[in-house]
């Protein structure tokens, strides 16, 4: 074949993408991905703007105008008579508009997913990529220390350190900061001792190359991408986690909108007042629903024997 024919036919073969345009590509592919996608985008957006399109301020008591506690929700376009102030989802027991506490409250559970994946990304990324390292007597004090937290389940473990530091949302976010530690340990400890094996990690080490350049810019890097589908799942259990202490009042305190303390607010009123559940819990059901839709689409499209 001469050399044109040859050149012909290199023009004809497609570009070939990046890493990270080859795991977006996959990513957007995945059924599930699109749906967390559009679930956690519509999330965003709302609280992005949450102070523009909410009609109440959330901490506002209405009373007057014919207001009052427990008031049902009040809909003009289903309906409800002009003469009668709007509320899509009615007003809670202190007479605060419920949509606008729902609209506010997804600042609040964002805030607690990233805010407690960050901090318990930061410190097990650190333990467990030491421990795989090192690996020897460092390697059981660390994972032993892990495997002890990881002994009690999470929610409890959670509840017993709220107790010590005191009730309050920055507690509970450390509290279920620290019961995730151990996850993020094991992952990473997991991926550094496959990946310290390699043969790049070999060469670096017989070039001289220091223990912390080797780690933190030779392993770490090739070893994060289970660590980011964890993180994704890990953000929903963290939501999760904080509407649970909310609910049983260790967690964030009024008036601040947080979609656990809400329900647990309006739990005695069930069978008079459901509409008081039913906003937060739909609210708080699509946003894990849609954090742990990405995170298996992330899981698919970030590994390679199954984005094929």
């Amino acid at each position: 074949m001469t050399a044109q024919a040859l050149a012909a036919r290199s023009v004809e073969l497609p570009a070939a993408r990046g890493v990270v345009a080859d795991a977006l590509a996959h990513l957007l592919r995945s059924r599930s991905a699109r749906g967390g996608l559009i679930s956690l985008g519509f999330l965003f957006s709302i609280a992005l703007v949450a102070q523009v399109i909410a009609p109440f301020d959330p901490t506002s008591v209405l009373i007057g105008n014919g207001e009052r506690p427990y008031t049902a929700p009040c809909i003009h376009a289903l309906g409800c008579a002009a003469s009668q102030p709007e509320h899509l989802a009615g007003l809670d027991q202190n007479a605060r508009d419920e949509i606008s506490r729902v609209i506010f409250g997804s600042r609040v559970s964002l805030f607690i997913g990233f805010t407690t994946v960050g901090f318990a990304i930061a410190l097990g990324v650190l333990f467990g990529a030491v421990a795989g390292y090192a690996g020897g007597w460092t390697d059981n004090v660390i994972m032993r220390v892990m495997d002890v937290l990881l002994a009690f389940p999470s929610l409890l473990l959670a509840i017993a350190i709220v107790t010590l530091l005191g009730v309050g949302l920055t507690n509970a976010l450390i509290a279920i900061g620290i019961t995730q530690i151990p996850i993020y340990a094991r992952v990473v400890r997991a991926s550094v001792l496959s990946v310290k094996e390699l043969d790049f990690v070999t060469a670096e080490r017989a070039l001289g190359a220091s223990h912390g350049r080797i780690l933190f810019r030779r392993i770490l890097p090739n070893a994060l991408t289970p660590l980011i589908v964890q993180g994704t799942l890990g953000i929903a259990t963290a939501v999760l986690d904080a509407a649970a202490l909310s609910f049983i009042g260790l967690g964030a305190q009024p008036p601040t909108a947080e979609w656990g303390r809400m329900i647990g607010d309006a739990k005695d009123q069930i069978f008079t007042a459901a509409y008081l559940i039913f906003a937060p819990g739909i609210a708080l059901s699509l946003t894990v629903l849609g954090f742990n839709l990405l995170g298996d689409g992330l899981r698919d499209a970030l590994d390679p024997r199954l984005n094929r």
